[in-house]
């Protein structure tokens, strides 16, 4: 059973800051999709589930063009603070904002080009999921793109006990993992409207995850 809107809301609250403890795993694969999602050309941003706003911080110093806004959400207001304090070089530019859990993003039709979520879509539920596939596809203007990451099932021998040992986990107690537990992702992309560009799977010390990257179809 999937962490609620409220549960993932006070673990998060409660994880603050270590977030970014999990760089060891999570660096390789954000590293892939900031080299495959084309945001030095992007012209506006939207992350769900900004974090403590270390994704963001990189897109903001390494990738975007100077004059790209870039906003965020997050439900955790720890994070919130975290990320805006992160983000304060940046100026008016670079927003991040805590959102009420519901999977509605507090932007306009066809408003961006780019959406990018990492290490969320793993502890939503199907539901949820499906839901944010429209609401990404809502907010993309043609030909915009939609970069993804979470952890997915293990591929090598090493991999696949590790994955495995962290569905076990999860099955007994999701707090524990934080709420997260590997996924499919292209399950939930219909190749009637999103063209896949991009894909892989990396296994830092048996972690798995799959970075994607969708295109808009017309």
């Amino acid at each position: 059973m999937t962490l609620t809107h409220q549960q993932a809301k006070v673990f998060y609250d409660s994880f603050g800051a270590k977030q970014d403890t999990q760089a060891f795993y999570e660096d390789p694969a954000t590293n892939l999709l900031l080299a495959n999602a084309e945001l030095e050309a992007a012209w506006s941003v939207f992350e769900f589930g900004c974090g403590t706003g270390r994704l963001a911080e990189r897109l903001l110093r390494q990738k975007l063009p100077p004059e790209t806004p870039y906003l965020g959400v997050d439900v955790s207001p720890t994070m919130i603070r975290l990320a805006q304090a992160r983000l304060a070089p940046f100026g008016a530019r670079a927003k991040a904002r805590q959102s009420d859990g519901t999977i509605s993003f507090p932007i306009a039709d066809a408003s961006v080009d780019r959406v990018l979520s990492t290490y969320v879509l793993d502890l939503l539920s199907e539901d949820d999921t499906r839901r944010f596939m429209e609401e990404a596809r809502r907010v993309l203007r043609p030909g915009g793109r939609l970069g993804l990451v979470s952890v997915t099932e293990g591929s090598g021998i090493f991999s696949r006990g590790v994955m495995g040992l962290v569905k076990v986990i999860y099955r007994a107690k999701p707090s524990l993992v934080g709420g997260c537990r590997p996924i499919r992702l292209d399950a939930f992309l219909d190749p009637a409207r999103w063209d896949v560009v991009f894909r892989w799977t990396v296994a830092p010390f048996g972690v798995a995850s799959a970075i994607l990257v969708a295109k808009v179809r017309p």
